[in-house]
């Protein structure tokens, strides 16, 4: 059974036009324990990622992704020239993990951030909108998921 996640991303740093050109990227630089844990111990080849473009004009869910692949070691940990690199971390000792993630569609239109919050009722218990939250990672319900597809705006 597939799960589903919230992955933010800057637009600047990378997009979902980013993920459409390249296909299939690692999800590098995420340096929380509780995001790390969730791509370490909890994702799996096939589950779902609505891509969320965080610290934008707008930002809001602009395309969906999937899971491809096991997690595995985090490779920007042991690079001094990457701004991601981890003096602390060891090759035999990684500190910090990532997962492949496949584009698979954009959306007609971001789903603002507002539009999400007048649906905090319907959404529940969603860790994008719990206040004072900055995880890149989170876990999404299946009802959610299928909850903030259905506000994807109409075709142009």
């Amino acid at each position: 059974m597939p799960r589903y996640w919230l992955m933010k991303s800057e637009p600047d740093d990378f997009s979902i036009d980013d993920l459409e050109r390249v296909g299939v990227e690692p999800w590098t630089g995420v340096r929380n324990y509780q995001a790390r844990n969730f791509m370490r111990e909890a994702m799996r080849p096939g589950d779902g990622v609505l891509f969320y473009h965080s610290n934008t004009k707008v930002p809001g869910i602009a395309g969906v992704a999937e899971v491809v692949g096991e997690a595995y070691p985090d490779p920007t940990q042991f690079d001094p020239a990457s701004k991601y690199h981890d003096p602390k971390s060891r090759p035999d000792a990684p500190r910090w993990w990532l997962v492949d993630v496949r584009f698979v569609r954009r959306l007609r239109g971001v789903i603002p951030l507002e539009r999400i919050r007048a649906e905090a009722e319907r959404l529940g218990e969603i860790e994008l909108l719990r206040k004072g939250s900055r995880l890149s990672v989170a876990p999404v319900s299946a009802a959610q998921w299928k909850h903030l597809l259905s506000l994807e705006p109409e075709a142009r």
